[in-house]
Parts: structure tokens; sequence; C-alpha cells
């Protein structure tokens, strides 16, 4: 080989070498974008921003960075309007070339995202709508918040277990609500029970007053309420104006109703009241107490049921990724995610491997005042408890 075919071959190896090395570093470099679609605006603003903290706090907690992917969250707000959602989804797939989605405040606008899911082979990380069908939409829908059937059906089994056999249900008139209503009535008048009416207030400007009466006349041995977050102080001042706190007739709700965010801004009214749901800022453990501390000093307010399902969600994704070390496509991210199992701030909690929804703990708890603040605090617990509309439950 003569000095000049020497030379080119020599400097034809060099750019070999350098290009080799620098493969594997430019590849671990690409980060997995997640698009997170929550409202940032308008009266669901608060969903949106729970769970934007609570999802940066949990990489800042455990590092943005897993089997050499760095997490990327691209946040757009769709102001809680399913057609934002859609569009907003639509964008994020193929302008944005995310990975993942994650967020929905509501079922409507889980449900405009799931055929995006669905047909790019997306993985859709749902934090909040809690409708039970939500998870049915794509194959790639996972929800690490809760069912509306999974916690009523379980408050139904606790009023029963304190011998009531007559009830009134209230709830708002939308999916989580018609979900409500339908999971108790079964549950109740399966166990011979009776629920003597049904009433569904209007989801826009809800006034309970007309409603509440009716409950009073009816005088029935217990009210289960569904509304949502938010919405409960207002019910609650009404029900206590209209005296029904005194009529001995036990009011049992959704936890939505005292959520940790607003619960300490509802006075009076909520002390004492008895609620049903997955998770407390005051769940007694010590992961809990972090969670709470942690966020409270990044957000200033304690973590409602929104935050905690957030931080769930991240990690869920997180310890996914590392699963398939590092490869994201829809369909090994999801394989990863099924029957995953984990200890949560809330308590344990699992994905079932066949609907992909969440398995977890069911607390009945009361509002008490401690050191001056109210809180949901648990007194008795239902365990890995799925939705029963998906199994046995």
């Amino acid at each position: 080989m003569d000095r000049r075919s020497f030379l080119a071959a020599a400097a034809a190896g060099a750019t070999l070498s350098a290009t080799a090395g620098l493969r594997p570093a430019w590849a671990e470099a690409k980060p997995l974008k997640v698009g997170v679609i929550v409202p940032m605006t308008g009266p669901f603003a608060p969903y949106g921003k729970q769970i934007e903290t609570a999802m940066r706090l949990y990489l800042a907690q455990h590092g943005e960075e897993v089997a050499g992917r760095r997490i990327e969250l691209v946040v757009k707000d769709d102001g809680a309007v399913a057609d934002a959602t859609k569009r907003l989804a639509q964008e994020l797939v193929v302008h944005d070339k995310v990975e993942a989605l994650a967020g929905f405040g509501l079922t409507p606008l889980a449900l405009a995202a799931a055929p995006i899911s669905a047909r790019a082979k997306v993985p859709q990380i749902v934090m909040v709508a809690a409708t039970s069908v939500v998870t049915e939409k794509s194959p790639y829908i996972v929800r690490t918040s809760y069912t509306t059937p999974q916690v009523t059906s379980k408050i139904a089994d606790w009023v029963l277990e304190q011998g009531d056999r007559s009830a009134v249900t209230l709830v708002m008139d939308y999916g989580p609500g018609v979900d409500a209503e339908a999971t108790f009535k079964t549950k109740f008048e399966a166990a011979g029970g009776k629920v003597l009416e049904s009433l569904r207030v209007p989801l826009q400007n809800p006034d309970f007053s007309a409603f509440l009466q009716k409950v009073a006349d009816l005088k029935p041995q217990t009210l289960f309420v569904f509304v949502p977050s938010g919405v409960g102080g207002p019910l609650l001042k009404q029900y206590v104006e209209r005296g029904l706190d005194k009529s001995g007739i036990r009011l049992i709700a959704d936890g939505g109703v005292t959520d940790d965010e607003t619960l300490p801004m509802m006075g009076p009214p909520a002390e004492g009241i008895l609620t049903g749901f997955h998770y407390s800022a005051a769940h007694d453990s010590d992961l809990n107490r972090k969670f709470v501390a942690d966020y409270a000093a990044k957000a200033g307010t304690r973590p409602a049921f929104m935050g905690v399902a957030a931080w769930d969600g991240m990690h869920l994704l997180h310890e996914a990724l590392k699963k398939t070390g590092g490869m994201s496509d829809g369909d090994s991210l999801i394989a990863a995610m099924k029957g995953m199992a984990w200890e949560s701030p809330r308590g344990p909690i699992s994905i079932d491997p066949e609907t992909r929804d969440i398995v977890q703990n069911v607390y009945i708890r009361k509002v008490e005042r401690r050191d001056g603040e109210l809180w949901n605090v648990e007194f008795q617990t239902y365990e890995a408890v799925r939705d029963p509309g998906k199994s046995a439950a």
C-alpha cells in the first residue's frame, strides 16, 4: 500500500472510530418527551397546577435521567375543553414527537385524547379522570388516579356495615357522578338496602338548596354525595344552613368533597364529615410525610389527590423506562407498566395487568381539627381494591 492510500485508510478508520464513539452518547442524550395536557386556566386550573408541581417534584427527587434518557415535560393548557385536549394531543404527538402523554383533569379530556393515543401507540397516563370506562378507550391508557366505582363501592359497604338500610344519592350530573350513583345503588340494594331517590344536580352553576330540601323531606338514614373537587364547600355550607347536620341523617361523601387543597379553607361546616377516598395528606407513613413536606415547600399548599396521582404517574414512567433499558416505544413501555407495584405516599398500589387500572387501598376518613387545621383522618381501610366494574372486588 502506497503512502497516500495508507493515510486515506487511516483517516477513514479514525473517522469511523470517532463516529462509533459518539453514536451511543448521542442516542443517550435524546430526551424522552412527555406531553402533559392539563387545565392551567379556568375553574379547573388547580388540577393542572397540582399535576405539574407533583411531576416536577418527582423528577427533582429521583432525577430527570433514567436509563440514559432525560425526561422532558412539555406542558400544555387545555383549559378543561375537550376540543382543545384533542388538538393539543395531536400536535404533541405529530409535531413535538412526544413519546408519552400525561395529565387529563376530567373524563371528557381523557376520552378526547384516547383515539390519538391508540392510533399513535403512545402511552397515555391518566392522572385524574375517574370514570371507569376511560382505560377501555385505548390499549395504551394506564391510570394512576382512581375510579369512581372503586371508591364508591367501599363507601356503600361501610354504610351497610353501620346497619343503615335507607339512603338518598346526591351527585353532579356528569360521567363520574353517574358512575358513583349507579355503583352506590347497585351495592346498597344488592345487600337489602333501599335508595329512596337518586338526585342529580346540574354541573353548570349548581345550587343544592332544593335538592337538600328533598333529602330533608325523605328522611333517609344515609345521604351519599358525589361532587367534583372545589364544589364541596358550597354544598356543606348549605347542608349546615338547612340544619341537616343535626337531622340524624348520616352524610358520607366521595373524598373530592373535602379534598386536601380546599379543606383548610372550609371551616366549621366540614368538621366531622365522613368520606371515602384513596388518599389523604394525613396518611400515616414516613413516605407520605416526606411527600407532603416536599410538596408544601415547593407549592405552599398541601397536596391533594391530583398531586399524588401525578407523582405516582411519574414513578410509573420512570420505572418502566428503567425496565425497558431506555426503549420508549408504546408497546415496550405499556408492557413494562402492566403489573408494576410500589409503595406510594397513599399506601401500596399496583397496575392491574389486564385492565391497566390502578389497584389500591380505599380509606374511610373523618374530618378532624388537629393543631388548628382540618385534616381527613383515616380510620378504616379496605385493602387492594379493584374497579368493581372490571373485576370482582
